[in-house]
C-alpha cells in the first residue's frame, strides 16, 4: 500500500490502531494539543476580530467552496463565467495573514508545526481547529471573510492572459462536496458557479499535456472490514476532483511566474526523475499486471490510467515515489542559477492555495498580493524567506515519515490475520548500502522489506509474512523457499 491523500477506515478506527496512532505520535514528536497561550489568542480573534481596511468589497461574487464532504478547513472558493470567448475565474484563498500576526503566539506554533498531518480519526492541524474550522475558514455562513481573491482571465483555450490579485472581502454562497458537484453535473443541474468548472478544467488539462506535464489526482485508500477481516481498497477520484485540483494548479502557476518576474518569492520545485526511478515504476506496474509498453514515456502511461481498474488505481498510487527531491526555493532580489522548475508539472510552481494546512502558502499569497498591488512586500516576510525552505522541509519529512508510518500501520491492520501465508512478489529495488530489498505484492498491494543481496531487481519470489505487530505498525516478511 502506498501513501495517499485520504485513508479512511471503516466501519470505525479499530482500538489498536488508535493505540499504534498514539504511540507514532511520541515516536515522531508530533504536537498534540495547542499551547494556552495560542488558544487565548484564537479565542481573542473570534471575540473581538481585527477589522479589514485594506479588502475590497467581493460579497457580491457567488462564491462556493468544493471539498470532501466532511472537511471544515475550507482554504478555496470558486465561481467560473463566460468572458467574451473565454472565461473568468475567481478564486478566493483564505486570508491567513489577515488573522495571524507576525510574533504572536499562533505564528510561532505554526512555524513549529509546519502543516497539517492526517490520519484516521487523528488530524493533526497547523491551526486550532476554532481558527481553521472557524473564523479563518471560508463557511458558507452568511458572514464575509477575509480572503485573496485571484481573478484569471481565460481564452477560449484556457490560456491566462489576465490576472488580477487583491485583498477582498468575499461570502462563499454553499459549501458543496465533490460527489454532489459530480452528481449535479452528471445531472445537468450543476450550480452556476461550477458550471463551467468541466469545462475549464479539461482545458487545463489539455495544456498541461501539452507541457510535457502530468499531475497525479491520487486515489484515495480506504480499510473495510469484511467477513471477520480487513480488506484494503482504492477509492478513485472523481472527474470534478481532477478539474478543481486544475484551477489550484493554475493558481499556483500563475503565482510563480508573478514571483519570479519580481525576482522575490518561494517556489516549489522538483527535479526530473531519475531513469532508475522510472525503470522502479515499470517493475510494480508489471508485478500488477499494467501494460507499460517501451515505448511510452511516463507522462503518457499515466494519463492513459483508468482509475476504474484496481490494479491501475494501485500503480498512481505507486508514482509518489518519483516525487522524491521536492522542495522549496527561495529568492530575493535575484534569481537563482538553477532551474526552478517543477517537473512533473512541466512549469514553475507555488505554494498558495492551501494556507490553513500549509505554512508556506501565508507567506507566498501575501508576496503575491503585494506584488498585484504594487506594494512593498511587507518585512515579516522577507525576514523569514531564506529560512522558509529549511523549515519546510523538515515539515515534509516529518509528514512523509508519518504517512508512510499511517500506512505501515494500516498494512499491520490487513495483514494480521494472514500471519504464515505466501506472497508472489517481485524485487522491484534494492538499497546498495544496506541489501535490503523492496518486494512489491500483487494481492493484497503492499510491499515487504527484506535482505535482496545478490538478486536483480524484476525477479519474482516467494515470500512468507512471519509477524505482525499492529501496536507498531510492523510486519516481518522472509524468503519462501
Amino acid at each position: 500500500m502506498m501513501p495517499s491523500p485520504e485513508l479512511r477506515v471503516s466501519p470505525g478506527i479499530p482500538h489498536a490502531l488508535s493505540e499504534g496512532l498514539a504511540l507514532l505520535r511520541g515516536r515522531l514528536d508530533v504536537p498534540a494539543d495547542f499551547p494556552g497561550k495560542v488558544l487565548e489568542e484564537v479565542d481573542g480573534l473570534r471575540d473581538d476580530p481585527p477589522g479589514f481596511p485594506g479588502h475590497v468589497d467581493r460579497t457580491a461574487v457567488e462564491l462556493v467552496t468544493v471539498d470532501p464532504a466532511a472537511s471544515k478547513d475550507l482554504d478555496q472558493a470558486v465561481r467560473i463565467e463566460r468572458n467574451g470567448s473565454g472565461y473568468r475565474v475567481h478564486y478566493a484563498i483564505a486570508d491567513v495573514a489577515a488573522w495571524v500576526r507576525p510574533g504572536s503566539a499562533l505564528e510561532a506554533e505554526a512555524m513549529r508545526r509546519g502543516e497539517t498531518l492526517y490520519a484516521p480519526g487523528a488530524k493533526v492541524p497547523l491551526y486550532p481547529d476554532s481558527f481553521s474550522e472557524g473564523i479563518g475558514s471560508l463557511l458558507a455562513d452568511g458572514r464575509p471573510r477575509p480572503a485573496v481573491l485571484w481573478t484569471h482571465d481565460l481564452d477560449a483555450d484556457g490560456v491566462p492572459t489576465r490576472v488580477g490579485v487583491e485583498r477582498a472581502l468575499v461570502c462563499s454562497h454553499a459549501k458543496l462536496s465533490y460527489e454532489e458537484v459530480q452528481a449535479d453535473a452528471d445531472a445537468g443541474r450543476a450550480h452556476p458557479s461550477v458550471a463551467l468548472l468541466p469545462v475549464v478544467g479539461e482545458l487545463r488539462q489539455r495544456l498541461e499535456a501539452e507541457r510535457g506535464g502530468v499531475s497525479l489526482n491520487l486515489p484515495g485508500q480506504e480499510i473495510v472490514a469484511e467477513n471477520g477481516t480487513w480488506l484494503t481498497r482504492f477509492r478513485s477520484p472523481l472527474p470534478v476532483e481532477r478539474h478543481n485540483a486544475q484551477v489550484s494548479l493554475l493558481t499556483g502557476m500563475v503565482a510563480a511566474e508573478l514571483m519570479v518576474g519580481a525576482a522575490v518569492g518561494i517556489l516549489r520545485t522538483l527535479p526530473a526523475a531519475t531513469p532508475e526511478a522510472i525503470d522502479r515504476l515499470r517493475l510494480s506496474a508489471g508485478v500488477l499486471g499494467v501494460d507499460w509498453p517501451v515505448a511510452q514515456s511516463y507522462p503518457d502511461f499515466v494519463r492513459g490510467l483508468e482509475p476504474g481498474e484496481p490494479a491501475e488505481l494501485a500503480v498512481l498510487a505507486r508514482c509518489t515515489s518519483l516525487f522524491r527531491g521536492a522542495g522549496y526555493r527561495s529568492f530575493d532580489g535575484s534569481l537563482p542559477g538553477d532551474d526552478l522548475g517543477h517537473s512533473a508539472l512541466a512549469a514553475r510552481y507555488s505554494h498558495v492555495t492551501a494556507p490553513l494546512r500549509r505554512l508556506v502558502d501565508r507567506f507566498a499569497s501575501e508576496i503575491c498580493v503585494s506584488i498585484g498591488q504594487g506594494e512593498p512586500v511587507p518585512g515579516w516576510v522577507r525576514e523569514n524567506l531564506a529560512g522558509l525552505p529549511e523549515l519546510m522541509a523538515a515539515s515534509n519529512r516529518r509528514a512523509r515519515s508519518w504517512e508512510h508510518a499511517v500506512v505501515d500501520l494500516a498494512e499491520a491492520l490487513v495483514l494480521q490475520k494472514r500471519v504464515g501465508e505466501v506472497f508472489d512478489a517481485v524485487l522491484i529495488d534494492v538499497n546498495p548500502r544496506s541489501g535490503m530489498g523492496t518486494f512489491q505484492i500483487a494481492d493484497p498491494a503492499v510491499e515487504a522489506k527484506l535482505p535482496a543481496e545478490g538478486r536483480e531487481p524484476g525477479r519474482a519470489v516467494r515470500v512468507r509474512l512471519d509477524e505482525v505487530d499492529l501496536s507498531e505498525g510492523r510486519t516481518v516478511f522472509s524468503h519462501a523457499v
